[in-house]
């Protein structure tokens, strides 16, 4: 497939970055133009090539529903920890939690995100029916896989449980696994019935209806604190929940089956979106007029990509779960899975809202362009909506960085998550917003390569980079103090971020010709500036701030207070500096309320 196609004078190359080590699907988004910024600028796309949206409009969007999706999808993550703390509940679930959405990437994730969208968008462009048939087929295969999988994993639990997690866990994780691996299929089926909505530009409901999931979860967590926290009883250190003994069958029922409940109600929430779209999924099994040796061609690559990164991803809560375990008795708190897991919920949460929503609506538009050879399109496309993400996560990174104490303590210093685990996760967030940018940027230029149909590189290029994360953790595992290995593995995190972004930009460079990354240069520059610049008079701020350490009132005082101004530092900076950006997004608000 991609190797075939015809290409650019500068001929064919090699590979991109690999994903994110752990945790959610991601969801993709969008923005993109060939001129700079935010601004309402005309699609490049004509409408016969379905560009009869503007891109702004469609990440507008898609931000806005990202926006509350995530910020849901945190308070839900807020909500849990408050109810099960960070120690030995708190690990065993969030252990337990990433199995079915690392199965869902072993099975469909991978091949959802390099293969399937962009055979969908192609199917609706060309096929007579819209590509109807081609889904319809699609997703009773998915189907039929998805509850193989889900079924033999759950069977599977206790082996599973046996691998990831520390003797002490065992069984709270096996437990917890029978009632959430059969998520699987759910985690499944929203993705490809996603993909059908995307490819026909119908981004809105795979965007507002995870709210639905995050709300179910959220009263879970309520309802649990409410039974079972507020009259928990702390052990000797002032901790709940750090003994297995404390844990009942009821505990885990209302955890691992409400859980499980959110995805199912979310897939089912997809309906009324499918029949808007003039789709009714009818179950058929004439597999054979599916493309199926494209796939498993594409898949085979995919699934070697998919597969070393959840490699990564079982070594990183091994290592973090190993970590917490060997914590001493009496002695410091020592951050474990649930403390890493919500660092980097707090990054996927700042990618998800600008990145996220730049690369969904972007990808129908770069796999179009990618399928005609208008490859100077797509580069404008790439380079757009790295400028645009930038712009919006260099001041997120600076607030992480500058203001990590307060925010953690505010978002996390809840029921039986205690102070010091909050400032530990708070201590995670400030590695988290030095490693976001190259996170992101190396996210959105991965999708070039899949607007392509190109895995085989992805999957080529992803092996020493995993190879080299992988290191990473166990070097911080085997030289870090126990308390610091969480700090460790984030780090590693973030070197193979960087390592990845630039070996694919000069892959991609080398493929497509000239990508437009000077001038993203040179507005990082300057956006950098404005972050530092901002950042410095925030930390200022929080070093003459009075002690909030036990103010709950105080500590979302000063995260606020100390965050705006952040934010308002950062706009001036812009506007003195004359970041392009900054003045796309004048324009473009003011359309909006001209409207």
């Amino acid at each position: 497939m991609a190797e075939s196609r015809a290409r650019p004078n500068n001929g064919p190359q090699s590979a991109p970055s690999g994903p994110p080590s752990p945790i959610v699907p991601v969801y993709r988004t969008a923005n993109a133009n060939n001129s700079p910024g935010l601004g309402p600028i005309a699609d490049p796309v004509p409408p016969s090539q379905g560009g009869k949206k503007s891109v702004a409009r469609s990440s507008l969007l898609m931000g806005v529903g990202s926006l509350i999706s995530r910020v849901t999808g945190f308070g839900r993550t807020v909500v849990i920890s408050a109810a099960i703390g960070a120690g030995l509940l708190g690990n065993s679930y969030t252990t337990a939690q990433y199995f079915p959405q690392m199965i869902y990437e072993l099975v469909l994730g991978g091949v959802f995100a390099s293969i399937i969208l962009p055979l969908f968008v192609r199917s609706h462009k060309n096929d007579p029916d819209g590509g109807d048939a081609f889904a319809h087929r699609l997703l009773t295969l998915a189907l039929l896989v998805l509850g193989a999988a889900a079924l033999i994993v759950t069977l599977a639990a206790p082996l599973i449980a046996t691998a990831m997690a520390e003797p002490v866990q065992r069984d709270l994780v096996t437990r917890l696994s029978y009632l959430m691996l059969p998520a699987l299929m759910f985690y499944g089926l929203f993705a490809v019935l996603s993909g059908v909505l995307n490819s026909r530009e119908r981004f809105g409901a795979p965007m507002w209806v995870p709210i639905i999931n995050n709300l179910v979860v959220i009263a879970v967590g309520a309802v649990f604190f409410l039974v079972y926290t507020r009259d928990a009883t702390p052990d000797a250190d002032g901790f709940l929940f750090m003994e297995a003994d404390q844990v009942s069958a009821g505990m885990l029922l209302l955890l691992g089956g409400g859980t499980t409940a959110g995805v199912v109600i979310q897939v089912l929430f997809l309906a009324p979106a499918l029949r808007k779209a003039g789709f009714r999924w009818r179950l058929r099994f004439d597999f054979k007029a599916l493309p199926m040796a494209d796939i498993r061609r594409m898949a085979a690559w995919t699934l070697l990509f998919v597969a070393a990164n959840q490699v990564a991803v079982m070594a990183v809560v091994k290592i973090a779960n190993a970590a917490s375990g060997n914590a001493e008795d009496g002695g410091p708190f020592v951050p474990g899975t649930t403390v890493y897991n919500n660092a980097y919920l707090m990054m996927m949460m700042a990618h998800g809202i600008v990145a996220v929503s730049v690369i969904t609506a972007l990808m129908p538009r770069m796999t179009r362009a990618a399928d005609d050879r208008r490859w100077s399109e797509l580069t404008g496309h790439l380079s757009g909506g790295v400028r645009m993400a930038s712009f919006l996560l260099v001041p997120i990174s600076a607030a992480f960085i500058a203001l990590h104490e307060p925010i953690g303590m505010a978002i996390f210093q809840w029921g039986a998550y205690e102070a010091e685990q909050a400032l530990a996760t708070g201590t995670a967030l400030a590695i988290v917003g030095v490693i976001l940018m190259p996170f992101s940027v190396s996210q959105l230029q991965i999708y070039a390569f899949y607007a392509q149909t190109d895995t085989r590189t992805v999957a080529l290029f992803n092996l020493p980079v995993i190879a080299f994360r992988i290191g990473g953790y166990l070097l911080a595992f085997a030289l870090l103090p126990a308390q610091w290995v969480v700090v460790g593995l984030l780090v590693s995190n973030g070197v193979s971020y960087l390592v990845s972004l630039l070996l694919s930009m000069g892959l991609l460079r080398k493929r497509l010709g000239l990508l437009g990354m000077r001038k993203v240069a040179f507005g990082l520059l300057r956006t950098t500036t404005a972050a530092a610049l901002a950042g410095v008079a925030a930390w200022l701020g929080w070093l003459a701030w009075p002690d909030v350490t036990g103010s709950k009132l105080g500590q979302l005082a000063a995260a606020a207070v100390l965050g705006t101004a952040l934010i308002a530092v950062y706009i001036a900076a812009c506007l003195v500096l004359r970041v392009t950006e900054m003045s796309s997004l004048k324009t473009t608000v003011r359309a909006k309320l001209r409207r």
